[in-house]
């Protein structure tokens, strides 16, 4: 069973391992707030996941190490197994699924895992674990349905109670559930009164579902950015530990994560991943009762994937009203463009992409259209240049 000294003992056997990771300050994350960050994205490996994985894996027998260990994870608890597998010379051989960002496959091989990719999402890797873990004798890190492994993410909790003895409550993400549990078990077993709170992907909401339900539920599928909290299905012992201890669960859109990812890089220098986000994002939108509030935003990862980085922030922009793309019908004469250019101008715009065309069949012969891409401020900024356009008779058609 999960106790309060087996966290502290994990804590114990992490210290030489792992950081404690800062708490830092971030005034505006959310004005109405106090929001602090707890940084497990500058964790080595880039997660959190390394402290349930070396906690496991420092329990294990003589003979279990000798055959080695098996995983499976979308990328974060892979390098952790890996790294303390290394660490105590132990095999290690890791199922990822193919959709698993290369930077994070080959970060696992990097710590001296074998890689195994399998066709599908996390569960299809799960079970392809599974399968080896019975034909070839070895032991199974799971990635968050483990007493040991929810007790040293668990240490997270520890330290937070210490490093803010009056905080009011913790934002944590959600996946398969072992970061919450462990940490919530130890933050209310320390202090009741603190409130936890757990986010998940709005495409991949599994454990919001099966708590509010009351019943473990699987999703037949999962679509969001945030690759590191997409599964299917929460764990039994996640289950009873999310229903027991965590104050609510909420989900944020991907368009949320990504404004909550452009925010951090923007105002905090830092730089997360789509399920290191989702805290930030429910404290931004204010997903969860946090106002007046002195809270932590656990910021689980920062291993996102370069690749899909510019999207991401295109989608952030979009969301925070910081880039803003409009339709203008005009008449086809000179000085229009002009005109509309002076406009946005005037207004602190800036116009970062322009299409001119003629209009189609059936509109007036003199038509045409201009497609705007701007960069704006906010959605108060993108309205104050709408509404001078029409002062000026410009007809916005979008």
């Amino acid at each position: 069973m999960l106790t309060l000294d087996k966290i502290y003992h994990a804590k114990y056997i992490l210290k030489p391992v792992i950081r404690e990771t800062d708490i830092i300050h971030a005034p505006n994350i959310n004005p109405e707030s106090e929001i602090y960050l707890k940084t497990e994205n500058l964790q080595i490996t880039g997660s959190f996941k390394v402290r349930g994985a070396y906690y496991r894996m420092s329990q294990l027998t003589d003979e279990e190490k000798a055959k080695g260990v098996i995983a499976c994870s979308a990328g974060n608890h892979a390098q952790g197994v890996a790294l303390a597998a290394a660490k105590n010379g132990i095999r290690s051989i890791i199922c990822l699924p193919d959709g698993a960002p290369i930077s994070k496959v080959e970060a696992t091989k990097s710590y001296g895992a074998e890689v195994c990719l399998v066709k599908g999402v996390y569960d299809d890797a799960y079970a392809e674990a599974l399968r080896q873990r019975d034909e070839y004798g070895y032991t199974f890190i799971h990635p968050f349905d483990d007493e040991n492994v929810i007790a040293g993410q668990g240490t997270i909790g520890l330290e937070l109670v210490e490093q803010l003895p009056d905080l009011d409550a913790v934002i944590v993400p959600i996946g398969g559930g072992g970061l919450i549990s462990g940490l919530a078990f130890a933050v209310k077993s320390l202090n009741p009164k603190i409130k936890v709170y757990g986010v998940q992907a709005s495409g991949a909401p599994s454990m919001f579902n099966s708590v509010h339900d009351g019943h473990i539920e699987c999703l037949d599928s999962v679509s969001t950015i945030a690759d590191g909290i997409a599964v299917k299905e929460p764990g039994e012992n996640t289950f009873k530990y999310c229903s027991e201890y965590v104050d609510e669960i909420v989900t944020v859109t991907d368009d949320e994560i990504s404004a909550a990812i452009l925010a951090l890089m923007e105002q905090q220098k830092m730089v997360t991943e789509g399920a290191g986000a989702v805290s930030v994002a429910a404290a931004m939108f204010n997903k969860v009762p946090v106002k007046g509030k002195k809270v932590v935003c656990l910021l689980s990862g920062g291993n996102i994937d370069v690749t899909i980085l510019s999207r991401v922030i295109k989608r952030g922009l979009l969301m925070s009203g910081r880039s803003y793309s409009m339709n203008i019908e005009l008449i086809d004469k000179p000085g229009q463009l002009m005109d509309v250019s002076r406009i946005i101008a005037q207004l602190g715009g800036n116009v970062t992409s322009i299409h001119h065309e003629r209009a189609n069949e059936g509109s007036a012969v003199n038509g045409c259209y201009l497609r705007i891409v701007l960069e704006t401020r906010n959605y108060e900024h993108i309205t104050e240049i709408r509404k001078a356009l029409q002062d000026n008779g410009f007809k916005i058609v979008d």
